[in-house]
């Protein structure tokens, strides 16, 4: 088993008009962290996100706008450590737990995801919250595997997982990035945690967003039902 340490982690994030909150979230990961991650930005706005970002140290790759999906998998990409960590760049996820994350990915996980549902996540906008909650049941039914919260943008995975599967979601590459794991038979564990008021304005309309991410959970356990089936049929 691998005993990975903070110099092992990269940190990874796609923003878009987060100025508001880009400091507070790399600050936390500074102090998460002791300073030893890897932070990595990709970044599509035009309010001066990127220069809080570098002013802060991070890496910073920026690109056009072209969607949550692009810009966290050219972060996936672009990071080089053996454990990758995924958040958001509102402010909303307890940073904090990094630590707390990679001893689970010690203890042999292959993926850690947050869970936000867990506990209530109170903060979250009520229309928001039953929408998690039904995607997750419904990805449960489709992936055959019971999934608490297949949204959460707070992660930690280890880099061969992320290296061994192509990823082609967009909107919904959250929810991609456990069900295709968790339906390849990797060890996941769905780790309870907080989840407070974003900073600044959302940027993601729920409705078209939730539709969206509606299409790739159905699209991605489509996909990896086949591909089941046809590993089981004799060649």
């Amino acid at each position: 088993m691998a005993d990975y340490d903070l110099d092992d982690v990269s940190v990874v994030m796609g923003a878009y008009d987060e100025a508001d909150a880009i400091g507070h979230v790399l600050d936390a990961v500074e102090a998460a962290t002791d300073g030893r991650a890897e932070v990595v930005v990709v970044d599509s706005s035009s309010d001066g996100t990127a220069a809080i970002a570098r002013e802060r140290g991070a890496h910073v790759v920026e690109q056009e706008p072209k969607g949550y999906g692009a810009a966290l998998s050219t972060a996936l990409a672009t990071s080089t450590r053996p454990v990758v960590v995924t958040t958001d760049c509102d402010d909303t996820y307890p940073l904090e737990r990094i630590p707390d994350f990679l001893a689970r990915v010690n203890e042999g996980y292959d993926v850690v995801s947050g869970d936000r549902l867990y506990w209530g996540a109170d903060a979250m906008p009520a229309f928001n919250r039953l929408g998690n909650a039904a995607f997750a049941l419904g990805a449960s039914a489709l992936a055959g595997r019971r999934l608490h919260d297949v949204t959460t943008g707070m992660r930690a995975y280890r880099r061969d997982v992320l290296t061994a599967i192509e990823w082609t979601e967009n909107t919904g590459l959250s929810a991609e990035l456990l069900l295709r794991p968790a339906m390849r038979g990797y060890d996941i564990r769905e780790e309870p945690i907080a989840y407070g008021e974003r900073r600044g304005e959302t940027t993601l309309d729920p409705l078209t967003g939730g539709r969206e991410i509606a299409g790739s959970i159905l699209r991605v356990c489509a996909a990896e039902r086949a591909r089941s089936l046809r590993q089981r049929l004799p060649v």
